[in-house]
């Protein structure tokens, strides 16, 4: 059973903006135990230890899911809502790292309990300085509920 600590889950079907992410938490020194899985679907294999990730000790939960909404095989909603109705994820932070602002994907996503909605900067800096401050936030202030 593979144990590998896994601190940020990304979920982001654009390889641009994972990289993007992935820089900015590095730059800050955040980054040592980021998994980025490109859709839905492998985020859930991931957090319920199926599929490919059959292996991972699936009671080693992250500290925080960047759940991107708009994403191919299972959307971001379908996932957040897998997660809330998971007794042993349902406390698991979340969250939405997206580029929707449409209203029906916030009011959803807050009807499941995302911990919070963030529409993606279009500005590389804003976007790495957003990216940084969530990172500081949910790695190094908050204080993880118990698994």
């Amino acid at each position: 059973m593979t144990n590998t600590v896994v601190d940020i889950l990304l979920v982001e079907d654009r390889e641009e903006d994972a990289e993007l992410a992935m820089i900015a938490l590095a730059e800050h020194q955040l980054a040592n135990n980021i998994k980025w899985v490109k859709d839905g679907q492998e985020a859930l294999d991931f957090l319920l230890a199926e599929g490919e990730y059959t292996d991972r000790n699936g009671s080693a939960r992250p500290k925080v899911v960047l759940l991107d909404l708009k994403m191919p095989k299972v959307d971001g909603i379908a996932v957040l809502q897998t997660i809330r109705s998971t007794p042993r994820l349902a406390s698991l932070p979340v969250v939405v790292l997206t580029t929707s602002k449409q209203e029906q994907d916030i009011i959803k996503a807050y009807e499941l309990h995302v911990n919070s909605y963030i529409v993606k900067p279009v500005d590389f800096e804003q976007f790495s300085q957003s990216v940084k401050e969530l990172g500081m936030y949910w790695l190094l202030v908050n204080e993880a509920p118990p698994k």
